[in-house]
């Protein structure tokens, strides 16, 4: 705001001490002073005090205190510093600086200027000077120029000084000494100072009156002359042109007080201490009452109390205590001469205790939404309590659960967008999709009442992948999407030639059920045309076998064995014998894996004789359907990866998102996913995977011993503990093991180093290098951009009222699908207590309440559960 000037004490050369109180005082050191105008320039401020503290210019270093904050310093940078300073002190008439450097001033040529800015100096205190001086004439054009200075004992005491004419070539001023109280003068710019009446033992309200009535220099055909008030008031009236011009510097003046803020980095204890400072009182500008407002919030917050909004318009804000009784208010209003917000009272101090503010929290709506941000960003899942208990521990605000969640709801919207607007996107991202990756198959399905009901995608690269280099097998699962919708996300999975993943195609329903998953697979159908026959594998509690057979010909059909070990766990019951509980997910395991129907029984006879129960489960449960030796499809159970954790991993990462940016991330999981084996791929030196490589490498050294006997050109008998046929031809060996894995068995390879032939031309072509390297040969390409293309308004309107979707109905969280829990280590199963006396569960041997005698037989013996 443009006003008078600023006295500044400009200290150096000392050093902070802290206090106990956490506030720094300074010690030693020299003092001078300076006073500024709104006019004074940074540069030619740091240029007089490097001059008069004998510091080297460049190394300088200006610092400020807050008025009322003793604890941190304010560093002056620029212009803006500058003028940030003098507003902070409008209702000071002193301000203390600190100035640091490398000893040592050298002048420096800051380059002429049309007109030079004020910077008044003071010089230091000189007991023995009298209380006036004169300068004497240096050169000519010096004129004589009488300047009223006041002393404690002499207040009107004359002063005479002489100051030179306001020249380009020279702008310097003589100086005064302080002789009781006394400052001196000196004008760097005499065309555009004014003389102060300064009486130090005065109060800061006299010393404003005394400014308001000093005569001020004028500039002339004749040089400096001196102007009275009235002269003054009526060249005012005469020029109103200049009011504009000081208006307008008001404005600015304000604009640059309420665009000053802390760093974007700053801790929370900076931000308190920097909202202390706020409301400073009285006369305070503002540029709007929405700046007043988010001043006078932060102001509470920092001070920790609540408050009420009594009035509260574009004109004017009225604020009192929260709690009841408390004197303490604020009123401000809008000021049209000056076009300000200004505060016009404020009474205070508070009278209430900290424990009765606790009632009305100071945080409104929009701050804690700006805070809740800023967390966000640094961890995008936290969780309402965990920023509840960070906001108390920061900033002393205790708020509910509901605030903090709704918070972060309106949080999320402004970072990430509308959950609702997200669905209306669609139509476009799916023809983004398309175009950008031509080939590529999307199926948007929205019901009659225009709300979304499910999402096919699957690219061309993925399902040019699974039909060049994958086994025709696809694993179908159901992941929670975990929005605040819950929808559900069904995919295809098949397998690289390394047992890898490979994301097929995938979709986003409304809801799991025979519906869903039969449209799922129709357009599953569609985007992955083969002549091949598929298997798939589900859960078997989805009951998907029906609509598996009837859209796709010729296919198989198998049982999840991770989702059927869960079951058969649940469902285990006693009484047990034998070696226990415990030996049974063993068994279950190897009976699902054998690959002959003597190892299938073998397996199973050994849990029928712990458990008969557990034993007429697996009977019940459909064994041709999950296991080997039974199985007509691909074989599957030697896959030892969760599948559905895979995806579950990438959706945790996007589970706060909308949902077209949800659908991005799988996108560019599935995307980095491609691109990083086929980096991976290209280094590769062997004919096989690397996992495959591996397992031949295993039959290799269990061939080297055994005995090969020709009975044809190509059937043979190979000896080891037992005698097995292998037929190249068919590629066959009666161990079995040939044609579940892939891969020859160490009787072929035994067969193939006595005949000379190549062990890889018999090998499975899917887990060839060439052929792992042909499932990731295509790319999926980026959209051009994910945020939806802005039109005009009109085009806006028309989208709301013709293609606006509206997101699914929320289900209740009772109604989506149990979770199943299973431990994260695949094939290890945790295993129950289990007593080595009674072979009972639930308890062991110290325990055992069993009694045995020596005529006991303990494997007769049974415990009931």
């Amino acid at each position: 705001m443009v006003r008078g000037k600023l006295i500044l004490i400009c200290q150096h050369g000392g050093e902070f001490v802290p206090k106990d109180d956490g506030s720094l005082s300074y010690s030693g050191g020299e003092a001078h002073a300076l006073d500024i105008s709104p006019e004074t320039s940074f540069d030619d401020l740091k240029y007089t005090l490097a001059e008069k503290s004998d510091l080297e210019h460049k190394s300088l270093t200006i610092k400020y205190f807050l008025p009322g904050n003793r604890r941190t310093l304010i560093t002056l940078s620029n212009d803006k510093d500058l003028k940030r300073m003098y507003d902070f002190h409008e209702n000071s008439v002193t301000a203390d600086v600190f100035v640091t450097g490398t000893k040592g001033f050298a002048p420096v040529n800051l380059g002429t200027q049309a007109k030079r800015k004020t910077v008044s100096k003071k010089g230091a205190a000189s007991a023995a000077g009298p209380a006036t001086s004169k300068v004497a004439r240096t050169a000519g054009g010096l004129k004589d120029v009488t300047v009223g200075i006041a002393t404690p004992s002499d207040s009107v005491a004359g002063v005479n000084a002489t100051l030179r004419s306001p020249t380009r070539a020279a702008k310097r001023t003589a100086g005064r000494n302080i002789v009781d109280g006394l400052f001196e003068v000196s004008v760097a710019d005499a065309t555009d100072c004014s003389t102060d009446t300064i009486d130090m033992s005065a109060s800061p309200a006299d010393t404003v009156k005394k400014r308001r009535r000093t005569a001020s220099w004028r500039s002339g055909a004749n040089g400096l002359t001196i102007a009275t008030a009235a002269d003054d008031l009526e060249d005012t009236r005469k020029t109103p042109s200049r009011k504009k011009v000081a208006r307008k510097c008001n404005a600015v003046a304000v604009a640059d007080n309420m665009s000053l803020a802390p760093p974007s980095d700053a801790s929370p204890d900076i931000l308190v201490e920097f909202w202390k400072n706020g409301i400073t009182g009285e006369g305070q500008d503002f540029g709007s009452v929405a700046e007043f407002r988010d001043a006078l919030q932060k102001y509470a917050i920092a001070h920790r109390f609540g408050y009420r909004l009594r009035k509260n318009d574009t004109n004017r804000a009225y604020a009192v205590c929260a709690v009841e009784g408390c004197p303490w208010k604020i009123h401000a209003s809008w000021v049209p001469s000056a076009s300000v917000f200004r505060v016009k009272r404020v009474d205070e101090p508070h009278t209430c205790d900290s424990e009765s503010r606790k009632t009305a929290t100071p945080a409104k709506k929009n701050w804690l939404v700006n805070i809740i941000k800023d967390r966000l960003k640094d961890s995008p899942h936290h969780k309402p309590k965990e920023i509840a208990n960070s906001i108390l521990h920061d900033f002393g605000l205790e708020l509910n659960y509901a605030q903090v969640w709704r918070g972060i709801e309106d949080a999320r919207q402004q970072l990430q967008g509308s959950y609702k607007e997200a669905y209306g996107q669609l139509p476009w991202y799916c023809q983004k999709i398309e175009e950008t990756n031509p080939g590529s198959f999307t199926k948007l399905l929205i019901g009659d009442d225009r709300r979304f009901q499910r999402l096919f995608l699957s690219f061309h690269a993925t399902v040019y992948g699974f039909q060049s280099g994958c086994r025709p097998l696809l694993f179908l699962e159901a992941i929670p999407l975990k929005s605040k919708y819950h929808e559900i996300m069904l995919t295809a999975t098949g397998l690289d030639g390394d047992d890898g993943i490979f994301p097929v195609a995938f979709a986003v329903v409304d809801d799991e059920n025979e519906d869903s998953w039969h449209w799922f697979l129709e357009q599953l159908r569609s985007a992955v045309s083969t002549s091949r026959p598929l298997t798939f594998v589900s859960d078997r509690d989805k009951g998907l076998m029906k609509h598996v057979l009837e859209i796709f010909e010729n296919a198989h059909h198998g049982y999840s064995i991770f989702y059927l070990m869960d079951n058969f766990i649940q469902n285990l019951k006693g009484p047990f014998h034998g070696e226990g509980r415990g030996s049974l997910p063993g068994c279950f395991l190897a009976a699902a894996k054998a690959v002959r129907h003597g190892g299938f029984r073998m397996y199973t006879e050994q849990i029928k004789r712990v458990s008969s129960s557990a034993y007429d489960w697996i009977m019940q449960n459909e064994p041709e359907y999950w296991a080997n030796a039974f199985f007509k499809g691909e074989l599957y159970n030697h896959i030892t990866l969760n599948i559905a954790e895979s995806y579950a991993n990438w959706i945790e990462e996007a589970r706060e998102l909308p949902i077209m940016q949800k659908i991005e991330v799988l996108r560019c999981k599935i995307m980095e996913l491609m691109e990083s084996r086929r980096v991976e791929s290209s280094n590769w030196t062997t004919k096989l995977t690397p996992s495959k490589q591996e397992m031949l490498q295993e039959e290799f050294a269990k061939a080297r011993d055994l005995k090969v006997l020709f009975s044809s050109d190509t059937l043979f008998e190979v000896h080891d503990n037992s005698i097995n046929v292998v037929d190249i031809v068919k590629q066959h060996c009666s161990c079995a093991m040939w044609k579940p894995t892939g891969l020859p068995c160490h009787h072929a390879i035994a067969v193939f180093n006595c005949t000379g032939r190549n062990v890889y031309d018999y090998c499975s072509r899917y887990f060839t290098a060439d052929s792992f390297r042909s499932t990731f040969a295509g790319s999926i390409n980026p959209a051009s951009t994910i945020a939806h293309p802005v039109g005009s308004e009109e085009a806006r309107e028309e989208e709301e009222e013709d293609d606006q979707i509206m997101p699914p109905i929320a289900r209740p969280i009772g109604q989506q699908q149990k979770k199943i829990r299973r431990n994260k280590s695949q094939g290890i199963i945790r295993r129950s207590v289990c007593c080595t006396r009674c072979k009972g569960v639930g308890h062991n041997k110290v325990s055992c309440k069993v009694s045995v005698t020596p005529d006991t037989d303990i494997t007769d013996m049974t415990v009931s559960l």
